[in-house]
């Protein structure tokens, strides 16, 4: 049994919402990474924070 349709809205708390942005940045990094590694593939990922800060991956000569 699914858990329901979730509704995408701003989180307005400041804590939870840089919580939540931390572990899905953390989990799209990963599925960025399986995807490379899987489907022998070349994969760049920028993420912008809401104060500006860059993060990224790129997984061009990426070796296991």
């Amino acid at each position: 049994m699914g858990r329901g349709k979730v509704i995408l809205e701003r989180i307005s708390n400041e804590v939870n919402r840089q919580v939540t942005f931390g572990k899905r940045k953390k989990g799209l990094l990963k599925k960025a990474s399986e995807l490379s590694v899987l489907c022998d593939s070349e994969v760049a990922l920028i993420i912008f924070s809401s104060e500006g800060k860059l993060f990224h991956f790129g997984s061009v000569g990426y070796m296991l």
